[in-house]
């Protein structure tokens, strides 16, 4: 070999190549292992220092991050082929489940099939925005009235079918799932507003439609001091927690609502709750820098996607997750009624955080797969 000849040599493979093959977005997984964490001592402290639940957590999480890995791995075009069949497998679900479903404290929202006891509505939380997507994907942008009429029924369906449970937190999580594909397929503000309105105008019929627990919890946001021992306990004793936290907090398991078992659903719901009084703002604040992360990682993902499908599906996919975000912060501090969503990779909870760790192996497969395929 002539050593004055260059040769060109193989470059060292980086950690960024590794996690490249393997379908993992690095700066999203950090992101969801460092919140997941603050999830796990969060949850010590506001179980009342219970091992067993901590220990439920990371099994249920950890089944997360192998369902967000085999997600992963699939290319976004088998979702785009499976959108339509897995809709209307999630909505046969939420059929079956309001004819033999489970019924717990007047809902009906669990199928038990023998091995496995799920929520089907949390499968529509995923199916929804990637029906809408994969209907728009085929479709001339920005979607003609027609195109919207049919993206209407495919959200009101399985949206009435949660309502029937009745699960209105979960129905207007889907609801958005699939405006957001809508929007971000470039309907017009025109409508969007046209729709506001006409929602605004069916407000008294909607409201006689609510549940009378429903209707309670809006009076209660409009007027916590009603009933302080009764429907208004929840949320008076939620700001109290979080405006005894102060800007440092009391301190890790030093929070007196929950751990004197003055705060409802400590672990599950109100959690938030525990934060501020534990940390303090300033605590919370980082939780919230640290989701909002996650969310312009998704944002980022879905600016980078190949194609309609992919820009749709990811960019509602984050917003559904900060919408997540919003509602549980915004029922904790008194800012929205109280409708029983819980604070992503935080709450105690199985279905809902196996979900959401689907959806981000979706964000990742996006991610991942353009960038093989673009090298």
């Amino acid at each position: 070999m002539n050593p004055f000849v260059a040769t060109r040599t193989k470059p060292e493979p980086t950690w960024s190549d590794f996690f490249a093959q393997a379908h993992v977005d690095l700066w999203l997984a950090l992101l969801l292992i460092l919140i997941a964490s603050l999830g796990l001592f969060v949850l010590y402290s506001a179980s009342g220092h219970s091992g067993a639940m901590v220990a439920s957590q990371a099994q249920r999480l950890g089944l997360g991050v192998v369902v967000m890995l085999l997600c992963a791995q699939a290319p976004p075009e088998l979702y785009r082929a499976a959108a339509l069949w897995f809709y209307g497998a999630a909505a046969f679900l939420l059929l079956v489940t309001l004819l033999i479903g489970d019924d717990a404290k007047g809902a009906v929202r669990w199928l038990d099939l023998g091995i496995l006891r799920f929520q089907p509505s949390e499968l529509m939380k995923l199916a929804m925005p990637m029906a809408i997507a994969a209907f728009l994907h085929q479709r001339q942008l920005p979607p003609r009235l027609g195109t919207v009429g049919w993206t209407f029924l495919l959200i009101a369906l399985p949206a009435a079918l949660i309502m029937k449970q009745p699960d209105l937190g979960t129905a207007l999580l889907v609801v958005c799932a699939g405006a957001f594909a809508l929007y971000f397929g470039g309907w017009s503000w025109r409508w969007i507003f046209g729709v506001v309105a006409a929602v605004a105008a069916a407000a008294p019929l909607l409201w006689s439609r609510l549940h009378d627990y429903q209707r309670g919890r809006v009076l209660t946001f409009l007027d916590p001091e009603r009933d302080p021992l009764g429907a208004g306990y929840h949320i008076t004793q939620s700001k109290i927690a979080i405006g005894s936290g102060g800007l440092f907090g009391k301190g890790w398991m030093h929070g007196t609502q929950a751990h004197l078992d003055f705060l409802p659903e400590s672990h599950t719901d109100f959690i938030f709750a525990v934060i501020g009084e534990e940390v303090g703002l300033l605590g919370a604040l980082l939780l919230m820098v640290l989701y909002l992360a996650v969310v312009a990682r998704g944002l980022v993902i879905a600016i980078r996607g190949q194609d309609t499908f992919q820009r749709l599906l990811a960019a509602s996919l984050s917003l559904t997750f900060f919408l997540y975000v919003f509602i549980n912060i915004g029922m904790v501090i008194g800012l929205l009624p109280v409708v029983g969503v819980p604070l992503p990779l935080i709450s105690f909870g199985g279905t809902s955080m196996v979900s959401l760790m689907a959806g981000f192996g979706i964000l990742m497969s996006i991610h991942t797969h353009r960038k093989l395929l673009s090298s």
